[in-house]
C-alpha cells in the first residue's frame, strides 16, 4: 500500500484547481516553495508525474486527473471531520443560513423541512432574495443559485437540471388557436416572470437539436412572482413559462397545459453555492449532501 500525506493531496488539488503554484500559495496562505516541495513528494511517493510544467504553462497530467478526482473527495473528508471535531468541541447549536432566490421556494421549503425532520437540532435561517448580482451574501453558508457560474472564490454542486415549460389552462387552450412556432405567440397574451417592466426575451429550441430562435415581445403581465403568475395562468389570463418546481402537479393533472411542445425553453442548472474554505461546517455538509440526495426524488419528472 502507497503511504501518502493527506496534506500534500490536498495541496495537489488546489494547485490543479487555479493551474497555478503562486496563486495556489496565495490561497492556502502558504510559501510557493512550500507548496511546490509538497506536490514534487507527493510525486515522488507515487511514482507518477501529476503535472507537466514549464516556464510558462502548468498542465495535469492524465493520471493527475485520475488522481485528482479523488483528491477532492479526500479534501471534503477532511473537512467534515475537522467541521465534525470544531463543532463538538465548541457545543455551540448551529443556525444553517441559507440564500435562496423566490422561484424556487417550493422546492427549498420541501428540503428544509424534510431536513429539519431528520436533523431537529439544527436551525434553519433562509433568505429569499431577488439579488442575482453577489451570489452569495456575506454570513450565508449555502446558496441557491442558476447556472453556469464561474468563480474561484465559490464552490458550486449541481443540484438538478430541468427547463421551464411554456403553459396556459386548459380553457385558453381550448378558446384559441394553437401556437405552432414562436412568433405565432404574438398573437396571444403572453405573462412573463420579471423583475421590472418592459421587453422580455424568450430563447426557444426545437426538439430537433438544431434550430433555435429568440422571441422578443412587450408582456401583457409581468410581476416577479411565481405564485402569483401561476394563479394568472390559471384563470385563463394566458400563456407563460413556469419552472417545474412551481406546483408540478398542476401539468400532471391537466389544469395546465404545455404550449407548442416542439419548440422548449432551454435547459438550466441549480447550483448549491459555498465558499471555497478549508473548513466547511458539520451542518452545512450534512446539508449539501442531504440536497444532492433529496431534491432528484422530490422533484422526479421534470421536463426534460
Amino acid at each position: 500500500m502507497i503511504d501518502m500525506d493527506l496534506n500534500s493531496l490536498t495541496i495537489f488539488a488546489k494547485v490543479a484547481e487555479v493551474g497555478s503554484f503562486s496563486e495556489a500559495s496565495r490561497r492556502l496562505s502558504m510559501p510557493i516553495a512550500t507548496v511546490s516541495r509538497r506536490v514534487a513528494e507527493l510525486e515522488d511517493q507515487l511514482g507518477v508525474r501529476l503535472l507537466h510544467r514549464s516556464t510558462r504553462s502548468l498542465r495535469i497530467t492524465d493520471v493527475g486527473s485520475e488522481i485528482l478526482e479523488h483528491a477532492r473527495r479526500a479534501v471534503d473528508v477532511r473537512n467534515a471531520i475537522s467541521g465534525i471535531v470544531s463543532n463538538h468541541r465548541s457545543g455551540v447549536s448551529y443556525v444553517l443560513r441559507l440564500c435562496a432566490p423566490p422561484n424556487i421556494n417550493s422546492l427549498v421549503t420541501a428540503l428544509v423541512c424534510a431536513f429539519r425532520a431528520s436533523y431537529p437540532e439544527v436551525r434553519v435561517h433562509v433568505d429569499v432574495s431577488l439579488d442575482v448580482t453577489e451570489p452569495m451574501k456575506e454570513g450565508v453558508d449555502l446558496a441557491f443559485r442558476f447556472g453556469p457560474l464561474e468563480t474561484a472564490t465559490l464552490v458550486a454542486h449541481r443540484v438538478l437540471t430541468y427547463r421551464h415549460r411554456l403553459v396556459a389552462s386548459a380553457a385558453y387552450v381550448a378558446q384559441h388557436v394553437p401556437p405552432q412556432e414562436p412568433v405565432d405567440l404574438l398573437n396571444h397574451r403572453l405573462i412573463a416572470f420579471s423583475h421590472c417592466s418592459g421587453w422580455k426575451n424568450w430563447d426557444f429550441v426545437n426538439t430537433d437539436g438544431v434550430q433555435e430562435q429568440t422571441l422578443k415581445f412587450s408582456p401583457h403581465l409581468s410581476m416577479n412572482d411565481f405564485v402569483c403568475l401561476t394563479a394568472a395562468l390559471l384563470s385563463g389570463a394566458g400563456i407563460g413559462d413556469l419552472p417545474p418546481l412551481a406546483q408540478p402537479e398542476l401539468v400532471q393533472e391537466g389544469k395546465l397545459v404545455e404550449v407548442m411542445p416542439r419548440w422548449r425553453f432551454p435547459e438550466r442548472n441549480l447550483l448549491l453555492l459555498h465558499p471555497a474554505r478549508r473548513q466547511v461546517p458539520r451542518q452545512v455538509a450534512m446539508f449539501r449532501a442531504f440536497v444532492e440526495q433529496m431534491a432528484p426524488a422530490i422533484f422526479p419528472p421534470l421536463p426534460a
